[in-house]
């Protein structure tokens, strides 16, 4: 079953295009990746999903429903929810408060909470560590933590993942990479933006590659890895 489609979206930046007639699909259970080089329109592409870009033209279908006019909020509360790029983190205040501003719109977060919070800390261990420390105290690392526990924190049909392992060393990238495929196999759909090809295509089942507002290549994330010409441009030579 397809739960988001996006269908020949166009933005603009004011007169500038910044994506023009893209269209993808996410299947439900499914990691789907979008990958490109800075500029190419994968935040835009994401914004837009979330409701916080206006779409000039398309359309985007969620669970059958067209939600392109829908705003961002309602998004949130039909189970859209978004770890964004920057991590976007509310640095005064505390681990905890972050979290719980994750569950903000849904009706059952009193009788859920501590399910919700247990499966968080579950998954990042160092969140419930901090549980009251000031988010603007803590590492690059931990607030990328941090901003994906929140947006788990709204039980999301689709996580939006935008640039998670922007600004992290390698090996903080290779933990946060594990946790988003743990992430999947609880059952979230995830689509995610990122500039880290290889361990995109490694963890996305289906990819599709931007270049100045425009998608020009699809296809399964094992299938573009192993394209000569995709990793000639995108993975260096290597996965």
């Amino acid at each position: 079953m397809t739960l988001l489609e996006v269908e020949g979206l166009c933005v603009n930046y004011g007169r500038i295009e910044a994506i023009r007639e893209v269209s993808f699909t996410v299947p439900e259970g499914s990691v789907v990746t979008l990958i490109g080089a800075n500029g190419a329109g994968k935040t835009t592409t994401m914004k837009t999903v979330s409701g916080l870009r206006p779409v000039r033209a398309g359309r985007i279908l969620f669970d059958g429903h067209d939600i392109t006019s829908m705003p961002a909020h309602k998004r949130v509360e039909l189970g859209i929810t978004q770890s964004p790029e920057g991590r976007g983190t509310f640095p005064g205040m505390t681990v905890l408060e972050n979290l719980e501003m994750g569950a903000y719109t849904r009706k059952d977060r009193k009788a859920t909470a501590r399910a919700d919070l247990d499966r968080v800390f579950g998954l990042f261990p160092r969140l419930q560590e901090r549980v009251g420390q000031a988010a603007g105290t803590m590492s690059g690392g931990e607030q990328q933590m941090l901003a994906m526990g929140r947006a788990l924190m709204g039980h999301p049909r689709l996580l939006l993942l935008d640039e998670p392992s922007m600004g992290l060393a390698p090996k903080l990238i290779a933990q946060i990479f594990s946790i988003i495929r743990e992430i999947h196999a609880q059952g979230t759909t995830i689509l995610l933006v990122e500039q880290n090809a290889a361990q995109a295509l490694k963890t996305a089942d289906q990819a599709y590659i931007l270049e100045t507002g425009e998608i020009v290549r699809e296809g399964t994330g094992k299938a573009l890895a192993a394209d000569d010409s995709i990793r000639a441009a995108y993975l260096g030579g290597d996965v």
